[in-house]
């Protein structure tokens, strides 16, 4: 089993996940561990715009700085994302 696999089942072992989605720049699943219908492609998409929003934001406050955690509460649920370059 691979560090990224050992993680992600330790991550869903925790009271409350739903389930873990990682997207590359395409809005490609990676990983997925929810059912990938419409739902999780909007999901994707819709975070990744955010996370594109949330980044420019912090590099226009500090050119130097970037956006490396992004935590989202809502009602229903709460989301938090890792963006990475690769």
């Amino acid at each position: 089993m691979s560090e990224v696999d050992e993680r992600i089942k330790r991550i869903e072992q925790h009271k409350g996940v739903k389930g873990i989605m990682i997207v590359n720049d395409q809005n490609q699943f990676v990983k997925c561990t929810i059912p990938e219908g419409p739902e999780a492609i909007k999901y994707g998409i819709k975070l990744r715009e955010i996370t594109n929003q949330a980044r420019d934001l912090v590099r226009s406050l500090d050119s130097t700085n970037d956006l490396t955690f992004l935590r989202i509460t809502c009602t229903k649920y709460e989301m938090m994302i890792a963006p990475d370059k690769d």
